[in-house]
């Protein structure tokens, strides 16, 4: 069990992805990710393997939650600023997690 204070202590914002692309180089199939999150977290880079559900092209647009304050990880070629956050569907691919409706870029998850 965590306490509540433990839970803020993990920043989970909602972003808008504004680039995707391939990344071949990954050890496993993943994409590339531009996320805006506006104000003063800006633009964030991530790297997700979600090729099952999702290409590139369909991700732009699309908010995504994830955690803003975690350091820094190289993955290959990319370095990772944020962990972009999903769920397992019933055969283990990810499914992203984001809000049922629009809302501002930047919003902290409570």
């Amino acid at each position: 069990m965590i306490s509540h204070d433990d839970f803020m202590q993990v920043d989970i914002r909602v972003g808008t992805i504004t680039r995707a692309e391939p990344f071949p180089e990954a050890r496993k199939p993943a994409i590339k990710l531009w996320v805006d999150f506006g104000g003063d977290i800006g633009e964030k880079r991530s790297s997700a393997q979600i090729t099952r559900h999702y290409s590139p092209e369909g991700l732009v647009g699309l908010q995504v939650l994830a955690v803003v304050n975690f350091p820094p990880r190289q993955i290959g070629k990319v370095l990772s600023e944020v962990l972009v956050l999903g769920v397992p569907d019933a055969d283990g691919e990810v499914v992203l997690i984001g809000p049922g409706h629009a809302v501002p870029d930047g919003g902290r998850m409570f």
